[in-house]
């Protein structure tokens, strides 16, 4: 089990306490959960930072609210894409004889016999939700490639009876798909077409595409 953070209580309502808070190297949070009142609390980034180094994303850590130690997972979070720093953290307190729905990270292996002849390896979807408890959640799940042809996906229900882990989502439900290479023809005449906005877009939302989130936590 990774070192316990200690977290300190924090005041809500004024944007200045954040600013302030952010600005001495704490991370605005809350906590709630199993057996856990909902708190807004304050954590060291940099501790933060070194736990979920320890234990991973969806790792379970502890955190000390209160002089109470609370095992916890890192439920959500939001981060300042331009310096690269937390800017909020969620985090659920868990009881740890129970399982829990997860976000696993859906990794590949090997070199697709497809992609070998030309063709292009796309993943629609990089995630899989499972049943587990807390400490067994793996960091990702891997899936071998390697005998997928041109025009070949690969789907939950192709791994589910190999996985070792409950996965929730449907049977049908698209991790991986090999898609035969577009023609020269085909990219010389999607280069020549012009570009056309979407219906509703205006010129000043494309000037603000790609902004972070307001935040909207305090």
């Amino acid at each position: 089990m990774a070192t316990t953070v200690k977290t300190q209580s924090r005041e809500i309502g004024k944007q200045s306490n954040l600013t302030k808070l952010r600005g001495e190297g704490f991370v605005p949070a809350v906590v709630y959960g199993y057996k856990t009142e909902s708190s807004s609390i304050a954590v060291s980034e940099l501790d933060l930072l070194k736990t979920l180094r320890e234990v991973g994303r969806n790792g379970v850590m502890k955190l000390d609210v209160d002089g109470k130690p609370v095992n916890v997972v890192l439920s959500d979070y939001q981060m300042d894409v331009l310096k690269g720093k937390f800017v909020h953290a969620d985090f659920l307190a868990i009881n740890m004889s129970d399982e829990l729905d997860v976000n696993v990270t859906v990794v590949t292996t090997g070199e697709s016999a497809g992609v070998k002849e030309g063709g292009v390896l796309s993943q629609p979807n990089r995630e899989v939700t499972i049943k587990v408890k807390p400490s067994s959640i793996p960091d990702s799940i891997e899936v071998d490639v390697t005998d997928l042809a041109i025009g070949d996906t690969l789907t939950v229900a192709d791994i589910r009876e190999k996985s070792e882990f409950n996965i929730l989502n449907e049977d049908d439900f698209t991790l991986v798909s090999v898609s035969a290479p577009r023609s020269y023809e085909e990219l010389e005449t999607t280069a020549d077409e012009p570009a056309v906005a979407e219906e509703g877009e205006s010129e000043e939302a494309s000037e603000i595409e790609g902004e972070p989130k307001a935040e909207t936590k305090e």
